[in-house]
């Protein structure tokens, strides 16, 4: 069975979030999508420090999934970079196999 991954990115509003996640559901790239916030992002970009209102858009989808699943939110995404990253999860089993069943494994 392939192995869980949670992915994560940043969203400028809930409805650029509900949008990517409706997408990668539709796709079946992910199981499921969790939109949370608003938190505070700090960080740089272009020589400066930044902080803005984000959502963070979370993903459990499967490792042979993420290569297409980054493709579809940089396709989608209104920011120039949009800060994707993901790590494989331990899961119980019947939640291991439910990923992979919704992502068409």
């Amino acid at each position: 069975m392939p192995h869980p991954v949670e992915l994560h990115v940043p969203c400028p509003d809930a409805a650029t979030g509900a949008a990517l996640a409706s997408a990668a559901i539709a796709a079946r790239l992910a199981a499921c999508a969790n939109l949370s916030g608003p938190v505070t992002s700090h960080f740089h970009w272009q020589g400066k420090i930044e902080n803005e209102e984000e959502r963070i858009l979370s993903f459990k989808t499967r490792s042979s999934c993420v290569e297409e699943l980054v493709a579809l939110i940089r396709d989608r995404h209104p920011y120039d970079l949009p800060a994707i990253t993901w790590s494989e999860i331990a899961a119980d089993p019947d939640t291991a196999r439910w990923i992979a069943e919704e992502t068409g494994d």
